[in-house]
């Protein structure tokens, strides 16, 4: 159930990455900091802050605020979702509430009524408009 998996941190050394846990008849009320992966295939009200992947099952449900690295829904989730590389939204999720991400995959099938904003994509967009300024003045 429960596993550890290496990975190098940024200073170089290697630091151990927990999957934890969230049962389906589990119901969590509060805050979780870590800096491994999660799976929720219970119920959390609150708000999750992980450098790893958060895993929302088919039977999950979460509602708060989520700031992650990856992120996988197959269930559902309401409130603000924030997900610095990407967002796979399985065709079984539904999403609400705002949602600001690195790279975005919808399924066909999926319910997505989100404001989104994807971090990439704005700072292409100023790059981009600083070079066009440059040129014509």
């Amino acid at each position: 159930m429960f596993s550890k998996e290496s990975k190098k941190s940024k200073s170089g050394e290697n630091k151990v990455m927990e999957r934890n846990l969230i049962g389906k008849n589990t119901k969590i009320s509060g805050d979780i900091i870590s800096e491994g992966d999660f799976r929720i295939d219970g119920t959390l009200e609150g708000t999750i802050k992980t450098d790893g992947r958060v895993i929302v099952g088919d039977a999950g449900f979460i509602q708060g605020k989520v700031e992650c690295a990856n992120a996988d829904v197959e269930g559902k989730f309401s409130g603000e979702l924030m997900v610095s590389n990407t967002l796979t939204v399985k065709s079984t999720a539904t999403i609400n509430g705002d949602v600001v991400i690195g790279k975005l995959s919808v399924e066909p099938g999926a319910t997505f009524n989100a404001t989104c904003a994807m971090k990439g994509a704005v700072k292409e967009l100023k790059k981009d408009e600083g070079k066009r300024k440059e040129k014509t003045a």
